[in-house]
C-alpha cells in the first residue's frame, strides 16, 4: 500500500513539474514581446522628431518640390507619425521592414547580409575573452597570497578602466603601424578567391576546408575581436576569481585536500564546476553588450558588420535602415538574455520557481 504523495517542495534539487516549466517559459516569452514592442515604439517616435529631412539629402541640389513631394510620398513620410507607425508596424509584422532611402534596397536584406559578420566578430571576441579571463582566474587562484595575484588583479582594473575603442586605437598603432602583423581593416583581402554561399565567411571556410581564407579572415578579425575582448575577459576574470576564492574555502574542497589530491586537481575538478555558474551568466548577459559595443570597433576597423551599417545609416536619415538594425539588435538582445535566464535555471534549480 502506498503511503501519502508527499507535497512539491518548490526547493527540491531537480524537481520542476511540467507546468511550473512551460509557465516560466510563457512568462519569459510574453515579457520579451513587452520589451520588443518598447523598443519599437520609442525608436520610431524618437527618430522621427530629431531635425533633419532623410528626403532633402537624397535629391540634388535642383530638386523641386515636386520630386521631394514624390519621394515623400513614396516613402510615407506625408502621413502623420502615428500612421506611419501602424503601416511600418504591420509591415514589419509580415517581414517587410520596408526600403532604405540611401541604397533603394529592402532592409531586410540588408541588415541579414551583414548579420553575420558581426555575429562573427562577437562570438569571437567571446571566445578570446572566455580563454583570457578563465586562464587569468585560474592563475591568480592557484597563486592566491602572492605577488601574482596582486599582478592580475592590477592588469585587470587596467583592462577595464580603458574602453574598448580605445583599446582599437593602442593595437592599430602597435600592430598594424609599428609591428604590422595584422590588418587593420577590411574583412577579407579583395585579392582572394571568394567561394561562399553564405556570408559567415569564418565558419563557412572551415567547412570547405579552405584554411587560407580561414587564416585571412582571422587576421583581418582578430585585433576588432581582441579589442572588445579586453575589458570583459578583464569582468570575466575578477568575477571567476572571486567565485573561485569563496569556493575554496567549503567543505567539500578541504575534504579533497585531505585526500590527498593536488591543489591543481582540487581547483579544477572540484572547485570550477560550482564557481563557474556566476560567470556563465554574465557571460550570456554580456554577449548582448559585446554585440552593441561592435558598432564603434567596426567603424574603427572598417569592418563589413552591422554596426558599421548602422553609423552610416544614422548619418544619412536613412529611417527605414536605423528601425531594422535597432529591431533586430533588440531581438538579439532579448532574445540571448531570454535563453540566459531559462539556461540559468536549467542548471540551478532553486531558481526556477523565483
Amino acid at each position: 500500500m502506498q503511503g501519502p504523495k508527499r507535497a512539491f517542495d518548490p526547493d527540491d534539487e531537480g524537481v520542476y513539474p511540467p507546468m511550473q516549466l512551460l509557465h516560466s517559459v510563457l512568462i519569459r516569452l510574453f515579457t520579451t514581446l513587452i520589451t520588443l514592442i518598447g523598443v519599437a515604439v520609442i525608436v520610431f517616435f524618437v527618430i522621427r522628431v530629431v531635425p533633419g529631412n532623410p528626403i532633402a539629402m537624397m535629391l540634388p541640389p535642383g530638386a523641386t518640390e515636386d520630386d521631394v513631394a514624390r519621394l515623400t510620398a513614396l516613402y510615407g513620410l506625408d502621413k502623420s507619425i502615428p500612421q506611419q507607425f501602424l503601416i511600418w508596424l504591420s509591415g514589419t509584422l509580415h517581414g517587410d521592414f520596408g526600403i532604405s532611402i540611401t541604397t533603394r534596397q529592402p532592409v531586410l536584406s540588408l541588415v541579414l547580409s551583414r548579420l553575420p559578420a558581426t555575429l562573427e566578430l562577437s562570438i569571437m571576441a567571446l571566445v578570446i575573452a572566455t580563454a583570457i579571463g578563465g586562464f587569468m582566474a585560474l592563475t591568480g587562484t592557484r597563486l592566491r597570497g602572492g605577488k601574482a595575484e596582486a599582478a592580475i588583479d592590477i592588469s585587470n582594473g587596467m583592462a577595464l578602466s580603458v574602453p574598448d575603442f580605445l583599446w582599437g586605437l593602442i593595437l592599430i598603432l602597435a600592430f598594424g603601424v609599428l609591428i604590422p602583423i595584422f590588418h587593420i581593416s577590411g574583412r577579407i583581402s579583395p585579392s582572394l578567391d571568394l567561394p561562399f554561399t553564405t556570408n559567415f565567411y569564418l565558419f563557412e571556410s572551415v567547412f570547405r576546408l579552405r584554411f587560407d581564407l580561414w587564416a585571412d579572415i582571422v587576421a583581418h578579425m582578430f585585433m576588432p575581436a581582441l579589442a572588445l575582448a579586453i575589458p570583459l575577459a578583464a569582468i570575466i576574470g575578477q568575477l571567476l576569481k572571486q567565485s573561485l576564492k569563496e569556493t575554496m574555502h567549503l567543505d567539500y574542497v578541504t575534504l579533497a585536500r585531505t585526500k590527498g589530491y593536488g591543489e591543481n586537481h582540487v581547483i579544477l575538478r572540484e572547485a570550477l564546476p560550482n564557481a563557474i555558474l556566476p560567470t556563465l551568466t554574465l557571460v550570456g548577459v554580456q554577449f548582448t553588450f559585446l554585440i552593441g559595443g561592435t558598432v564603434i570597433i567596426e567603424r574603427l576597423f572598417s569592418f563589413e558588420g552591422l554596426g558599421n551599417m548602422a553609423i552610416d545609416a544614422v548619418i544619412n536619415r536613412d529611417l527605414p535602415l536605423i528601425q531594422g538594425i535597432v529591431i533586430l539588435f533588440a531581438v538579439i538582445f532579448t532574445g540571448v538574455n531570454l535563453l540566459v535566464d531559462l539556461c540559468y535555471a536549467a542548471l540551478n534549480p532553486r531558481l526556477r520557481h523565483a
